[in-house]
């Protein structure tokens, strides 16, 4: 990128060197020309006719006015006549200099437009040109990022209100029917009310995604300073995942180094690794092994590895899975969909303990790899 001034800056210095020059030379040409013809022949005697004639003065008086006027104040004529047009040079150069702000005025205008053609500039303005232009598409590709999220926010919630009132109708029908069915088995009670609890509780989850939609700024909230055994912590979170697991015949795998210890919220890195253990369980495939791998990480405190086996992420959705309101599949029926917010926010929760995560997947497997620090910035802590 060119990121200099150099060529304005050698056209202005001989901008200003051809001002000063033209201004010089001009002053001498006035001065010979045009002053010292005032002290001769025939302006002289035209000057002093000239009085005679219209002021009726006599011919010592005209001449002795011609001499008051024009031979006592030649230094001063001059220098009027040089000054006036020194600031007329200077104007001039001062009006070439304006119209390269006129530019770069018309360019940041440009800014503000969608159109994606390149804003061209003065060769002298090649810096200001480049940096213009990457302002622009940096400003274009974060308007069409934002149009997009938006989009599939708005998508979102017409997803979530449909899955909303799916359940929520289950659950009213069911209860009328309880209620106006008298002669309802026990057996048919129980499993009625199976049901609305289990739509209830579906109801519950999707109005929580709600939730997490209107409060997704996790930099708001401070992480405290917990010392966490991360082997531990991953144990107990397979445990409560077993009903889940169970029901679909899948199991969840811990291994690695034990007793390695972590600082950071323990509350916010459970809910990052519960997101990430339920999406494995959703896109996994039924019947197959969560495999949940902890190991030390060189210059990072530690490595987590979540690896589900499922069909493989397209390499298009894998650039895009970390983001608010992404989900892999929308055609997802209301019984697992969910608001595309679970990766976004364990992502953002890694950020704040200064780790990072990414994705990879394959015909064998989809994984979620994720480094953590010894302990989180000092910035993000929140001392207890």
């Amino acid at each position: 990128m060119r990121n200099d001034f150099r060529q304005l800056k050698f056209k202005l210095f001989l901008q200003i060197a051809a001002t000063a020059a033209a201004t010089s030379l001009m002053g001498l040409l006035i001065k010979k020309f045009f002053l010292d013809g005032l002290l001769r022949s025939p302006f002289s005697e035209n000057f002093v006719r000239f009085c005679e004639k219209v002021f009726h003065m006599t011919h010592p008086a005209a001449l002795q006015l011609y001499q008051d006027l024009f031979q006592k104040n030649r230094d001063i004529l001059f220098m009027v006549v040089y000054i006036g047009l020194l600031l007329l040079m200077i104007t001039l150069t001062i009006s070439r200099v304006t119209r390269y702000f006129d530019e770069v005025s018309r360019a940041m205008d440009g800014l503000l437009t969608e159109d994606s053609t390149p804003i061209h500039l003065s060769s002298e303005l090649a810096a200001v040109e480049d940096r213009i232009n990457g302002v622009k598409v940096t400003l274009l590709q974060k308007r069409r990022e934002a149009l997009e999220a938006e989009q599939r926010k708005n998508d979102l919630v017409v997803y979530l209100a449909h899955d909303i009132k799916t359940p929520l109708t289950s659950v009213i029908g069911y209860l009328e029917l309880l209620e106006s069915s008298a002669e309802l088995s026990e057996a048919e009670r129980d499993r009625y009310t199976a049901v609305a609890l289990e739509k209830a509780h579906r109801l519950e989850q999707l109005i929580g995604e709600f939730f997490d939609i209107t409060r997704f700024h996790l930099q708001e909230q401070p992480l405290s300073r917990d010392k966490i055994d991360l082997s531990l912590m991953l144990c107990q979170l397979a445990d409560e995942f077993y009903p889940v697991l169970e029901s679909r015949q899948m199991r969840a795998e811990v291994s690695g180094e034990h007793d390695l210890w972590l600082l950071g919220d323990a509350n916010l890195l459970a809910r990052a690794f519960n997101n990430l253990l339920k999406n494995a369980v959703s896109y996994g495939r039924d019947g197959s092994v969560i495999r949940i791998s902890v190991t030390r990480a060189g210059a990072y405190g530690a490595r987590v590895i979540f690896a589900n086996e499922g069909d493989p992420i397209p390499p298009d959705k894998l650039k895009t899975i970390f983001e608010k309101f992404v989900r892999l599949d929308d055609a997802r029926s209301g019984n697992t969909g969910g608001a595309g917010l679970g990766l976004a926010i364990a992502k953002e929760i890694i950020a704040r303990h200064g780790g990072v995560i990414s994705a990879e997947s394959d015909a064998e497997s989809t994984r979620f790899i994720i480094l953590l620090p010894a302990s989180p910035p000092r910035h993000s802590l929140n001392k207890k």
